[in-house]
């Protein structure tokens, strides 16, 4: 019976990290995608609408990352100290980044027009370091982790390879897909319509990208070829490039007709989601392909259990003070009002 129990909990607890991990992407994505596409609004006033669509809800985005690394820690111990040292660089790095960005999301609005250069070039470039590098860690995790006993076993710069170099480019291209087409829900006029010019751009970009990674990743282990070509895995994984290529076709035809300002973002939501199933799909059972998986990773039942009734309590909370934040600032920018 304990047996049963703990294998439920590892599993409910796996699906709650995840579901943070995709919550973070998908508020933090667009979110950094803004400061990715800051470089092609030049223009102050546009710049002010860019920050003013995502000043009052910004600064809680991060704490679904909190809860995906303290969540790591908490209840999958082996694999964070395992993971920890094998990508301390790039962690370090989106972290750096992060506050870099914080710090000139604030200060930007404080400062002269001279210094104000820098700040922004600080938004644009923690925006974009933040955005590779998490992109860069998950092709490291996807790639695999040299593990000997309980403990990682490779080098400082293991991380670093073209295959992480490619899925950092690509979260850098979708987050930029999620972010034009977030302006271009929030803003109106002319700088709606570049933002709808960005995001047929970006979207190609994305999609190109998910073409690659998909190619790339089966080769990298017979694991991922078992899970996308042998049977029966094939019947769970065929629906995943099949959906792809219908939410491709729905995003351009959306973006197409300009009375769709909603529309665009939910459906390039929808593509993150499906890449991420595959992602899911891709990794299971492990946590650390192809070394550890969930149950090897485990905390013990008891400690798992105690956190997870915390973080039933916690987590509704959570996510109805976010969904209530957007809800107060829905519905297009007003060039005319700002929250600084």
């Amino acid at each position: 019976m304990d047996l049963a129990i703990s294998f439920d909990l590892t599993v409910a607890w796996a699906i709650l990290l995840a579901t943070g991990i995709f919550i973070y992407v998908v508020l933090d994505g667009f979110d950094l995608g803004l400061g990715i596409l800051y470089p092609f609004f030049p223009k102050k006033a546009d710049r002010d609408l860019l920050m003013n669509s995502v000043a009052p809800v910004w600064d809680g985005n991060e704490t679904w990352l909190v809860l995906g690394g303290g969540g790591l820690f908490a209840a999958f111990p082996l694999a964070y100290a395992i993971l920890m040292p094998a990508l301390y660089p790039p962690i370090i790095a989106m972290l750096l980044a992060l506050v870099f960005r914080g710090v000139a999301f604030e200060f930007r609005w404080r400062s002269s027009e001279r210094r104000r250069v820098v700040w922004d070039g600080a938004f644009i470039g923690g925006s974009t370091v933040a955005a590779f590098s998490q992109g860069v860690i998950l092709g490291a995790i996807l790639q695999g982790v040299q593990v000997e006993g309980r403990a990682y076993a490779g080098g400082w710069l293991d991380w670093l390879s073209p295959f992480s170099v490619v899925t950092g480019a690509a979260v850098v291209t979708g987050y930029a897909l999620l972010g034009a087409t977030w302006l271009n829900m929030k803003l109106s006029g002319e700088p709606q319509e570049k933002a709808r010019r960005l995001a047929w751009g970006f979207g190609l970009g994305t999609v190109a990208f998910i073409v690659i990674v998909s190619l790339f990743t089966p080769y990298l282990g017979t694991a991922y070829w078992e899970r996308w070509f042998a049977w029966p895995a094939l019947l769970f994984a065929a629906p995943v490039p099949i959906l792809v290529v219908v939410l491709t076709v729905a995003l351009f035809r959306s973006l197409m007709l300009h009375n769709r300002d909603v529309a665009p973002f939910l459906i390039a939501l929808a593509l993150f989601f499906i890449t991420f199933v595959g992602l899911g799909i891709s990794m299971w059972p492990y946590v650390i392909p192809t070394s550890v998986t969930i149950y090897q990773a485990a905390a013990p039942y008891k400690s798992q259990l105690f956190m997870f009734v915390g973080a039933i309590v916690l987590l509704p909370i959570i996510l109805g003070y976010t969904a209530y934040s957007y809800w107060v600032f829905r519905g297009k920018v007003d060039p005319d009002k700002g929250y600084h």
